[in-house]
């Protein structure tokens, strides 16, 4: 995948800016589906879930050392 060979080149630093800007992200648009409004795109809200699993695991994958 494109996106995750590019999350892969951030540094840790920036994976966490990047998790913080997908989760303002995903809270908005639930705010919005709280509400009753419709999003324009509803596979959005999982490609946002996606995106924050994705940006967690390689944190972890950052942390701890490979055996």
């Amino acid at each position: 995948m494109k996106f995750t060979k590019e999350l892969r080149n951030l540094s840790v630093d920036e994976l966490h800016t990047r998790l913080g800007e997908f989760k303002k992200e995903l809270l908005k648009l639930n705010a919005q589906v709280a509400s009753g409004a419709n999003i324009p795109n509803p596979g959005l809200l999982q490609n946002l879930k996606r995106n924050v699993a994705r940006v967690n695991t390689l944190l972890r994958e950052k942390e701890v050392p490979q055996a």
